[in-house]
């Protein structure tokens, strides 16, 4: 598939479409722009099902459709809202005259275990729902469409009704199921054989079932897994093994045919979501490796923002991916019939309901990795110059309100859209309180597209459901075919001469359990012409011939596919060096110090290596540490940084010979290596290094302090030490303040003298936050409270004595005034740079508002300047921090665990050892300052939200 071919694919023809439902005997307009050649229209919609957030298609051609009706009860007000008080649903949807329009609804199940449920597959009388802290398999014995038998499957998993928690299962071509989840940790996990993974990280929040979450947790196979998890097990419950990981909230994993993982991950409120293909053993790089830092905290200096959210500087990261800015990524799935048309084969479809967006991709093999840089919309329902239009926004314009929560092929071709259907989307809240929603289906103008009678008793309609386009249907066909056992094989083999590549692929997997015959003919396609036939031969030998791997890989080892070598070296992670280092050094040999896929897999082949095969990598390229080192060398050595190697860093990062990248390539891999000599080194490097890396080797000496070396720098101080003086008289004061024994007029005069200055009145926010003061104690220091002249300060004990002083103006009176952008601008700079940036220009405290008005219309904004408590985002809940010498920093937590870390409201970053917290308090507020605490007048409100609604024209 060429580019070229794909841009004729999609150039949009901008038209109005109308969709009827005939069967209800009325005309609905809506828009949707659609690629030539196919169009829209609406297959099903409310009542027949409300809220969906997954769907899946059984081997009849029916939908199946996972409601939310129940969604965020604890955020969103339900006196006049659609509720189900006996749980959420599974409806199934049909079209039984086959008009392309859905006349029949049915409840497959209404359960109170069903809180938001956000995956759903079918596969024959099984339903497998994602579901936290559960997966719930329900089965009809029967036919008759009621569940007979339910099950929790696997259970453990965190973010009960939340968005972050586990999403979709899939069954994969090899007979496994795949899932994926969010980071809403801590997921703890045993599977039926008794093993258990453990996954967490510093994130908590966003619901009251989120509270506490647990990162650097080691699993029973021995490794830490960090955050959102990919992961997949046996149908029997077995065999639960973790893919991937460190993923912030990927609502969806896709399995192709030959195996390969496909994922969407979104953002932190900062312009980074992305979609891309997802490497075995792969760090996608959200948190730091074990989840104990954002991604805010690791930021260095002179990092663009979407470098850091990724991780894409740090060693062991896979590969980012495209990156394409804000949005609220969901459903994904890969076309793999032909039944759309040929040139529609292979597309990779990636919803965004945040955006309004089906994104399109045709992902090709670029060296080790994949080209996913040419994505573009696919379906919208918005002009596609998506940057330009506002996502949530309440008025008559409900073009802006498709939100599109899954993307499906159908077992006759077409794509199936399920639209959430509403004018927000993010924060756990919603605005529709019908819960209506719809499915769309796309297919070609002027071909009709049938639903195939697949006949699973016969051998040839079980191959006809091998080769569905429908994912799970796929997996009906597999399952009994390899019940048969080698007498399917012939038939097999005339599929192998298929020119769909991807039922080629299928045929692969199921010859591959075939006993000794079917082994025979897989190892024979690992020398296919075609590269991923390659690979999926090798992924299925793998797992049916687990005792010849290593013949495999040596067969495999200077394939010409990069690809190919990818694989193989990534299968040699659990291999142990004495058997694995000919083959490892091998593949060495075919990098060619660019391609950062493959050196993310060679990095992986070398996990727990690294020491041992260091000085064959020099040997093998004939070099000392003040030579010229290649590229590829230099790179292997970043990306495995071993111990051995820290002498030969610290010369090569002195040698001014050497270019100024080189010297910091050898700064970063000493700065990863977990050892008193990399930090002794980097000591000896702060007081001789070049001026040009001086500030770097001084920054590393200030974070690792906290973290790796810190057992290492106890004499190094940071300048940042200072501000945190000892003030225990203080802490003695608040617990006296505390002391219910006490007469209350000696706790008055106890409190009066603790308000006496600023870190006293943040020791009485303490005291508030967790309730602790009577009423008589808070009428007595509010007025000494509310002196605070810090504006941050301010804003913070506005919260807790002065409720009234949240809202200061309505949107209404705000809305009417005449808005000077240009005024606008100046206020934003004196106003609010110190904590937002804009264009490149400002801090980071808060989010940046670059584009916000590509999310958010003018009242929106207003609003979130008047009352910026109303909807706080993820990550910017602030915490007080006590010390225990009677300090008190208020801020945002950037990292939890071993170590502290607190960004406070001037933008300092302090990083504080644990044992040294005398308590964190979570607040239920926002560190943003109302109006009245900047000041701002109505008319500056007015101003400022022109400006943002205009800085990106600037």
């Amino acid at each position: 598939m060429t580019m070229t071919l794909f841009k004729n694919c999609i150039s949009f023809s901008i038209l109005l479409v109308f969709f009827s439902c005939a069967k209800e005997k009325k005309q609905q307009e809506h828009v949707l722009f659609v690629p030539d050649g196919l169009e829209a229209t609406v297959w099903a919609e409310s009542p027949m099902f409300y809220n969906p957030t997954n769907m899946d298609v059984d081997s009849k051609g029916r939908i199946w459709i996972t409601e939310a009706v129940n969604y965020r009860n604890f955020r969103n007000d339900t006196t006049d809202r659609l509720l189900h008080q006996k749980g959420d649903r599974i409806m199934i949807l049909e079209d039984t005259d086959q008009d392309g329009v859905a006349d029949s609804s049915r409840v497959f199940v209404e359960d109170k275990d069903l809180v938001s449920p956000l995956g759903i597959s079918v596969v024959g009388n099984k339903v497998i729902v994602s579901c936290s802290p559960s997966v719930i398999v329900y089965t009809d014995l029967d036919g008759d469409d009621k569940p007979d038998r339910k099950e929790i499957f696997l259970t453990g998993f965190g973010g009960k009704d939340h968005d972050h928690g586990l999403h979709t299962g899939i069954a994969g071509p090899d007979g496994k199921l795949y899932f994926i989840t969010g980071n809403a940790g801590p997921h703890i996990v045993t599977d039926k054989s008794g093993n258990t993974v453990r996954a967490g990280s510093v994130y908590s929040g966003g619901s009251p079932y989120n509270i506490k979450n647990t990162p650097e947790q080691k699993s029973d196979d021995g490794k830490i897994w960090t955050g959102g998890i990919a992961f997949r097990i046996n149908p029997d419950g077995t065999g639960l093994e973790v893919l991937a990981h460190n993923f912030r909230n990927s609502y969806e994993v896709a399995v192709d045919s030959y195996g390969n993982l496909w994922q969407n991950d979104n953002d932190d409120e900062v312009d980074a979501c992305r979609v891309s293909s997802v490497m075995e053993g792969g760090n996608a790089g959200f948190f730091s490796r074990t989840g104990i830092r954002t991604w805010r905290a690791d930021r260095r200096p002179g990092q663009s923002i979407q470098t850091a959210h990724w991780h894409q500087e740090d060693p062991g990261v896979m590969p980012v991916g495209h990156v394409y800015g804000a949005g609220a990524p969901t459903g994904i799935v890969l076309n793999e019939g032909d039944e759309l048309g040929e040139a529609y084969r292979g597309l990779l479809l990636s919803a965004d309901a945040g955006r309004n967006i089906i994104f399109g991709y045709y992902p090709k093999i670029e060296g080790a990795g994949y080209d996913m840089s040419d994505g573009q919309p696919f379906i919208s329902s918005t002009d596609t110059d998506n940057r330009r239009y506002r996502w949530n926004e309440v008025n008559d314009n409900k073009s802006k309100w498709f939100r599109p929560s899954d993307v499906t092929i159908g077992t006759d071709g077409a794509i199936y859209v399920a639209d959430w259907y509403d004018p927000i989307v993010g924060g756990h809240q919603m605005i529709d309180k019908k819960g209506f929603g719809r499915i769309y289906r796309i297919a070609p103008k002027h071909k009709k597209l049938s639903l195939p009678k697949i006949d699973l008793t016969t051998t040839e309609g079980q191959i006809q459901a091998l080769l569905n386009p429908a994912v799970n249907v796929r997996r009906q066909g597999y399952d009994a075919l390899k019940a048969q056992g080698p007498s399917v094989l012939t038939a097999l083999t005339k599929v192998l001469e298929s020119k769909n590549p991807y039922h080629r692929a299928r045929v692969v997997w199921l010859i591959s359990t075939l006993g000794k015959e079917g082994i025979t003919a897989t190892e024979n396609l690992l020398k296919d012409t075609d590269a991923q036939i390659r690979i999926t031969a090798f992924r299925a030998l793998r797992q049916a011939n687990p005792k010849k791997l290593l013949n495999y890989a040596h067969q495999l080892v200077s394939d010409k596919s990069s690809a190919m070598r990818r694989e193989v070296a990534i299968s040699l992670r659990d291999v142990s060096l004495e058997q694995s280092k000919t083959t490892i050094l091998s593949l060495v040999k075919g990098y060619d110090g660019k391609d950062a896929a493959y050196l993310n897999a060679l990095g992986i082949a070398m996990e727990g290596k690294a020491d041992a095969i260091y000085p064959d990598l020099l040997r093998l390229f004939n070099v000392g540490p003040q030579t010229e080192w290649p590229a590829a060398l230099a790179g292997i050595v970043w990306e495995i940084h071993p111990l051995t190697a820290v002498a030969d860093l610290q010369k090569r990062s002195l040698n001014n010979q050497l270019s100024l990248e080189e010297r910091k390539k050898a700064l970063v891999a000493l700065s990863f290596i977990p050892a008193k000599e990399a930090a002794n080194a980097m000591l000896y490097l702060s007081k001789n290094v070049s001026e040009d890396l001086k500030g770097q080797t001084e920054w590393w000496l200030q974070f690792r302090k906290t973290n790796d070396w810190k057992k290492y720098l106890e004499k190094w101080e940071s300048p940042l030490a200072e501000l945190l003086e000892p003030e225990p008289e203080l802490l003695t004061l608040r617990n006296q303040v505390m002391d219910s024994t006490k007469a209350m007029d000696k706790r008055q005069e106890l409190i009066l003298k603790l308000a006496g200055n600023r870190t006293g009145k943040l020791h009485i926010v303490h005291l508030m936050a967790n309730k602790l003061l009577p009423e008589h104690l808070v009428n007595a220091v509010r007025s000494n409270m509310l002196t605070e002249d810090d504006r941050n300060i301010r804003t913070l004990i506005a919260h807790y004595f002065d409720p009234a002083d949240s809202v200061a103006y309505s949107i209404k009176e705000v809305s009417k005034l005449a808005a000077d952008e240009k005024k606008g601008r100046i206020l934003f700079i004196s106003k609010c740079m110190v904590c937002h940036k804009v264009g490149g220009n400002g801090q980071e405290i808060g989010p940046d508002l670059t584009h916000i008005q590509a999310r958010f219309d003018s009242a929106s904004i207003m609003d979130g300047i008047v009352a910026p408590g109303a909807a706080v985002a993820f990550g910017s809940e602030p915490y007080l921090v006590t010390l225990k010498n009677g300090a008190v920093l208020y801020g945002l937590l950037l990292s939890d665990g071993p170590v502290v870390t607190v960004m406070d409201t001037y933008g300092r970053q302090f990083v504080i050892e644990a044992a040294k917290v005398e308590s964190k308090v979570h607040l239920k507020t926002t560190i943003m300052p109302s109006p009245k605490n900047l000041p701002l007048t109505k008319q500056e409100v007015a101003d400022i939200t022109a400006f943002l609604l205009q800085n990106d024209k600037k």
